[in-house]
């Protein structure tokens, strides 16, 4: 299998890019919350509430609306962690609560889906399954990397991780094409899950 997380040139132009957007935005922006009394926790929480509100609006067939606040809620997301930094005030407890909220958040977008599209007047049951195994299929892609992590692996190769499936649901989203979107997904973390598991699989110890 083809390590996905390490295509040459791909790592080093994520992080390029990862840089650039710390020093053109992420930065300047962290340094705006921190003066006006954000916290990273604060910041955090009121992603995750955002993204509340992205899977409301999704659930309503508001999808426009729904794409702007996936873009929104991930931009407060992003911000926590440069907050958090500014402020010295990184911990564990901070990361784990950022963690579960990413899951949150996901969940309400796709929970939004699903009501969407087991609704009488817009049913359509491959959408609602699709909906249900991206959403599987994302908790998977997090839930590898969290035990990989725990058993002293990496656990980060693949593809489809979250800013990948931020940029996907929210550009279909914005585009009213959400169906594109979980087609995507449904088929691209699964398939993420499977190749981070069998990449740290094939390099761990079979015997403890």
């Amino acid at each position: 299998m083809p390590n996905f997380s390490r295509l040459p040139g791909l790592q080093d132009a994520r992080y390029a890019l990862r840089r650039k957007i710390a020093r053109w935005f992420e930065e300047p922006a962290a340094a705006a919350l921190s003066k006006i009394g954000f916290t990273a926790n604060l910041a955090t929480m009121t992603g995750t509430a955002i993204a509340v509100g992205a899977g409301a609006a999704a659930a309503d067939g508001r999808f426009p609306l729904a794409g702007i606040l996936v873009v929104a809620g991930a931009v407060f997301d992003m911000l926590d962690g440069g907050i958090a930094r500014r402020t010295g005030k990184v911990s564990r407890r901070g990361a784990l609560l950022d963690s579960v909220m990413d899951r949150v958040s996901e969940g309400a977008l796709l929970l939004g889906l699903l009501i969407y599209y087991t609704r009488g007047a817009t049913f359509d049951q491959t959408l609602a399954i699709l909906a249900f195994i991206a959403f599987s299929g994302s908790m998977l892609v997090s839930y590898v990397r969290a035990r990989a992590e725990g058993l002293g692996m990496k656990g980060t190769a693949g593809f489809a991780t979250r800013p990948e499936r931020v940029v996907v649901i929210a550009v279909t989203l914005m585009i009213s094409q959400p169906g594109w979107g979980l087609w995507i997904l449904a088929v691209a973390t699964p398939l993420s899950a499977l190749y981070r598991f069998w990449a740290e699989w094939r390099t761990a110890d079979e015997v403890d």
